[in-house]
């Protein structure tokens, strides 16, 4: 029995429409800020389907595109305009950036208001204790792509596996918040696939091209792919081998279309939050 397909396409187009019923409803001005820091062809894909859906939802989009040989004092510098400027709603810096710059420094410098990343430290602290106006964009597209299932957190055994601060540790905090049973697996896991295969709900965050495999995946399990990864032949794969986990999940998301999606329509429903928070 094949897998459901979880389409993060239609859902996250799903999103991307309510937010934009919504600022228009609404009489909503929303402004987005986007800062990207040299020439990473991956950050610029990002960056392009950012303004696409910005295009879309009815927000304003500006880009900050800054040399490869910024300072960190420029940076920051821009972070301060930009925190400053009424007219701007959210500030998001593109991640990674180049090896010179301090990241958290950068991070921090951004108006917590303003953070639709959700990266900022009193943001990751609000997530912790459930007191949140922002949630980080992948975890929370994640959560919904689960929702979209039908299948209820709330008691389930669920396995999140990898540490990152950008998606396993919030993910692992939202399936609690629902009252799944949450184990996070890392590095350092003893016998990994047989914890995974305790799992209702499995999300993959590991950035390691097929590295669940079938022998991993409990019947029926809900198995949400997070990695993105691109192979020599320039083939995009996930963290999760579809073909075989396919066979044995009961949905599944793919990759591209999956996960992906889903992380630019949260960011846009956080730029319409951090919009009305400033209002």
């Amino acid at each position: 029995m094949a897998a459901n397909i979880i389409d993060g396409k239609a859902i996250s187009a799903a999103v991307k429409e309510k937010v934009r019923d919504e600022i228009a409803h609404e009489g909503l001005k929303v402004e987005l800020a986007v800062v990207i820091v040299g020439d990473d062809p991956a950050s610029r894909v990002y960056v392009n389907n950012k303004k696409k859906a910005c295009e879309f939802c009815g927000i304003k989009s500006y880009e900050y595109a800054l040399p490869e040989e910024t300072t960190q004092e420029a940076l920051l510098e821009l972070v301060d305009t930009l925190n400053a400027d009424a007219n701007v709603n959210g500030i998001l810096v593109q991640l990674p950036l180049p090896k010179h710059l301090d990241e958290k420094a950068v991070i921090e410098r951004i108006s917590p208001n303003k953070d639709v990343d959700a990266f900022h430290e009193s943001n990751v602290g609000r997530i912790m204790i459930g007191n949140y106006s922002f949630l980080p964009c992948t975890p929370a597209g994640c959560m919904e792509l689960i929702h979209s299932t039908g299948v209820e957190v709330s008691g389930k055994e669920c396995v999140v596996i990898g540490r990152s601060n950008i998606v396993g540790k919030p993910m692992a905090m939202l399936l609690l918040h629902e009252n799944g049973t949450v184990t996070i697996c890392h590095s350092r896991t003893h016998d990994l696939a047989e914890v995974c295969r305790r799992a209702d709900i499995l999300v993959a965050a590991v950035g390691r091209p097929n590295f669940v495999t079938v022998d991993m995946v409990k019947p029926g399990a809900v198995v949400i792919d997070v990695g993105i990864n691109r192979l020599d032949n320039g083939k995009l794969c996930g963290d999760v081998k579809f073909d075989e986990v396919s066979e044995v999940a009961g949905w599944i998301t793919p990759v591209p279309g999956g996960v992906g999606p889903m992380t630019i329509a949260m960011l846009m429903r956080n730029t319409v939050t951090a919009a009305k928070i400033q209002k």
